[in-house]
């Protein structure tokens, strides 16, 4: 298995994963072409993230989307990492703990001193992954004002 950083030939596949992590979430609708223009902004843009693959053999078993921004609280710039998933025939395989551990020295190497994330809170198994991996519940809620 490797990480690497996807490229837009990649967008077909990653909105395929979008389309299964948005199933699962409540808060977000499977949209093609609103994930697709999402992915085109983020890999036209490289100053706003990172579109992260896991593959193996060159078929793409996973992907993050990690969004940089800059957090007063902590004087650094931070990730938000938007998207996280493996696909559904690869879990319970050690393959998202890999791809977390990879993300995390990815993140670190990068120089970023926080990573947030959102989770849907009837997700539990999202839950228990990410407590796992070292995540801990903030006392921030998420709120949010559509324009």
């Amino acid at each position: 298995m490797e990480v690497k950083e996807a490229g837009k030939e990649d967008i077909n596949e990653i909105c395929l994963l979008l389309q299964e992590l948005f199933e699962l979430e409540k808060d977000f609708s499977p949209d093609y072409d609103k994930q697709r223009k999402g992915l085109e902004i983020i890999l036209d843009n490289p100053q706003y993230g990172y579109i992260l693959l896991l593959k193996e053999k060159n078929k793409i078993l996973g992907i993050a989307n990690l969004l940089i921004t800059v957090s007063t609280a902590m004087g650094t710039k931070v990730i938000i990492l938007e998207d996280f998933i493996i696909k559904r025939e690869e879990r319970g395989k050690g393959r998202g703990k890999f791809f977390m551990n990879t993300i995390l020295d990815f993140v670190r190497e990068k120089g970023y001193s926080r990573i947030t994330l959102l989770v849907d809170k009837d997700n539990v198994k999202a839950l228990k992954f990410y407590s796992c991996q070292g995540f801990v519940k903030s006392n921030m809620e998420c709120w949010r004002y559509f324009l």
